[in-house]
């Protein structure tokens, strides 16, 4: 369960992150950040997601990159679903 709630948390904070800035940068040509603002707040998201989190889920944090996981068979298919409904989840509640 620590594990699902730690996806959900870092999900969220990569698209809030990641994804709030490329709005912004589009919404604001003239004063927003640009595509090295977007790069490094993506960048950055994922550095702080993987520090913070990594160690307790693994930090995916996508749900493609727990379907390859599983596909090289480096990670359990039981628990291929729950990550991506927490993932899916965590991105629903950072686009909100």
């Amino acid at each position: 369960m620590r594990s699902y709630l730690a996806e959900f948390i870092g999900t969220f904070w990569l698209v809030l992150g990641g994804c709030g800035s490329a709005v912004l940068a589009a919404a604001f040509p003239e004063l927003g950040i640009g595509f090295t603002g977007v790069s490094l707040a993506f960048g950055l998201t994922v550095l702080t997601g993987a520090y913070a989190l990594g160690p307790i889920s693994g930090g995916h944090f996508n749900p493609a990159v727990s379907f390859g996981l599983w596909a090289g068979k480096r990670f359990s298919g039981k628990e291929l679903l729950p990550y991506i409904v927490a993932q899916v989840l965590g991105a629903i509640f950072a686009g909100l």
